[in-house]
């Protein structure tokens, strides 16, 4: 059985074909079965999340420890393989890289939400937070979308500068700001993606920007305010996985601002199930092994 790197697994998903991919995904998603993901809280804020997946051709399962604080250690924050497997005989296909895994589908993810919903796609992009989702979402809106220039905003200097110098070497325009607010106004495209427990971005936001919030994955985090949830259209990659762990969704409900019948499930809208949305839009997405199923089947070609 065969490990592919993380540059490898990076060259089997690319972003646009992993959003596609992905669409297809949620619209067919009576024919797979996900059970619940197993979190298991670990020492220094980790969590250890394993989350199997299966249709009738592909089986999978993804194990990831994610530790918030490695960042100040040199060590990546998330971790992980993916196991693939042919449904049919049990024949192992290969073990991803979990960590660009996650990554990349996570990305093309809020590609695919931006492609949909997004009041204007070609513009200008913020991103809060310089880590790994950072990035990738940073090379996914390039790739799908031809965006042409970032700001970059990080309570680590150091790292905000070498997004930007990625950003440059991708042919993107890039600046680096202290405050995520002051750029509210020259951008229709927001991207977060940190792990604080505190709002990094609060109300109110233009009425055409999309904000894609990635970054907090348990009730007690949370990256934007209540304030702003309450004034925004709410869409969501999964209800049941926003219910459990959409910190920022939790929040706002139990603030009494907010409630989770205006929350729209992605694969709704897709479907032609709900009708567009007024902005400011957020789309909140916390991850589900179905999407790192369809990841496993672009990456193997099934």
């Amino acid at each position: 059985m065969r490990l592919y790197t993380a540059a490898e697994t990076a060259r089997r998903l690319p972003y646009p074909a992993l959003a596609e991919r992905l669409r297809e995904a949620l619209l067919e998603r009576a024919r797979a079965q996900v059970p619940e993901r197993l979190a298991v809280p670990l020492a220094a804020r980790g969590v250890l999340l394993a989350m199997p997946a299966a249709d009738p051709e592909l089986a999978m399962t993804k194990l990831v420890t994610v530790h918030p604080d490695n960042a100040a250690q040199g060590l990546p924050t998330i971790q992980g393989e993916v196991v693939a497997l042919d449904a049919r005989t049990g024949v192992r296909l290969g073990v991803l890289d979990g960590a660009t895994v996650t990554g990349r589908r996570t990305a093309a993810l809020s590609l695919l939400a931006a492609q949909t919903l997004a009041p204007e796609p070609d513009g200008a992009l913020l991103v809060v937070g310089a880590g790994v989702q950072a990035r990738a979402h940073l090379e996914a809106f390039r790739a799908g979308l031809g965006t042409e220039r970032v700001l970059v905003a990080s309570r680590t200097q150091e790292r905000a500068e070498a997004l930007a110098a990625h950003a440059r070497s991708l042919g993107m325009a890039a600046e680096v700001i202290r405050d995520p607010h002051d750029a509210l106004g020259r951008v229709s495209l927001i991207v977060t993606a940190t792990t604080s427990a505190r709002p990094v971005l609060r109300a109110p936001l233009p009425e055409r920007a999309m904000v894609c919030a990635v970054g907090a994955f348990r009730p007690e985090m949370a990256e934007l305010s209540p304030e702003l949830i309450a004034g925004a259209s709410v869409v969501v990659d999964t209800l049941e996985g926003a219910r459990s762990e959409a910190g920022d969704l939790i929040q706002a409900a139990a603030a009494g601002l907010w409630g989770w019948e205006r929350a729209t499930p992605l694969e709704a809208l897709l479907a032609g199930e709900a009708h567009p949305l007024p902005g400011p839009l957020v789309f909140k997405s916390v991850g589900h092994a179905l999407f790192d199923l369809a990841a496993c089947h672009l990456a193997f070609g099934r």
